[in-house]
């Protein structure tokens, strides 16, 4: 309390870091604290903040989990045991148990007014809470992004890799390469008749990011049309069918190349230049 109370006195409006709190005593210590807290605040007129820090990320969002480790539990108890209010209360997750974000969320519902976020989740050990995947969680929980641009987290990822030169996983949601690529044919076949079919929102929209379709085996035809369509941006009258006969050219090749054994997706260069040796027509609708 002494070096809160300093803090006070020079003018600063402390933020109480209650760290390792998923593993604390929550009424022998956590609770009795902040009501210390509560009190020097009440006293001095000074906003005092509690950040909730789960260090280890033991927190859980069940309903009916025992405290400590019950993110619920903690917010519940720092307003209602505490008298914390919510402006004053904000969580810190770590990715442990792969619980960051659904346990920053529910430390929202609960009462925080915000919880900390880093670009990417980037942090020690396993990371923290995605700042990205906060921006997507508030927009399904409150049907609205208030105004932010949420198509910059493509920019930042962008960023990341171009200048910083920092490797994101393929799979990482939002953000990696193949986010919102198929590789089933059937999938690819549905993204064709309705782009609703296969993916999970507008990430056109949202994120400048396109759906696209992985071409491998498995493509079938849909797959390449798809992916004509979108690399070269066809549409109405200029957009490629899957009964194309361009379409079973291209086919013909990719099959080639994987009686051999092949295993790994075709990448784009190699697909631009089938398509200049066996389809070169394809090319001209782009213009």
């Amino acid at each position: 309390m002494g070096i809160i109370k300093s803090a006070i006195d020079v003018g600063i409006k402390p933020r109480c870091h209650f760290e390792d709190i998923t593993r604390a005593d929550f009424y022998g210590f956590v609770v009795p604290f902040a009501l210390e807290l509560k009190k020097l605040m009440d006293e001095s007129g000074i906003p005092i903040k509690i950040r909730a820090c789960d260090t280890l990320g033991y927190g859980v969002s069940y309903s009916g989990a025992a405290l400590p480790r019950s993110v619920p539990g903690i917010i519940y108890g720092l307003r209602h045991h505490a008298g914390f209010p919510s402006e004053l209360i904000e969580w810190h997750g770590h990715n442990d148990f792969y619980k960051a974000v659904s346990n920053s969320a529910i430390a929202w519902m609960h009462g925080a007014s915000s919880v900390n976020c880093s670009l990417l989740g980037i942090g020690e050990r396993t990371g923290n809470t995605p700042l990205e995947a906060m921006v997507i969680e508030y927009a399904q929980l409150r049907g609205t992004t208030d105004g932010m641009d949420t198509t910059v987290i493509t920019e930042i990822a962008e960023y990341y890799e171009k200048e910083i030169g920092y490797s994101i996983p393929s799979r990482t949601p939002f953000v990696g390469k193949h986010f919102n690529v198929t590789q089933a044919g059937i999938h690819a076949d549905g993204l064709l008749k309705d782009e609703e079919i296969y993916n999970i929102f507008d990430t056109s929209k949202f994120l400048n990011r396109p759906v696209g379709v992985a071409i491998n085996s498995h493509s079938g035809l849909a797959g390449i049309a798809h992916w004509i369509n979108t690399y070269f941006g066809l549409s109405g009258v200029k957009k490629i069918d899957k009964k194309d006969e361009r379409v079973a050219k291209l086919k013909d090749w990719i099959d080639d190349q994987y009686k051999d054994g092949r295993v790994t997706a075709i990448g784009d260069d190699e697909l631009l230049e089938a398509i200049g040796e066996l389809t070169p027509e394809i090319l001209d609708l782009a213009l």
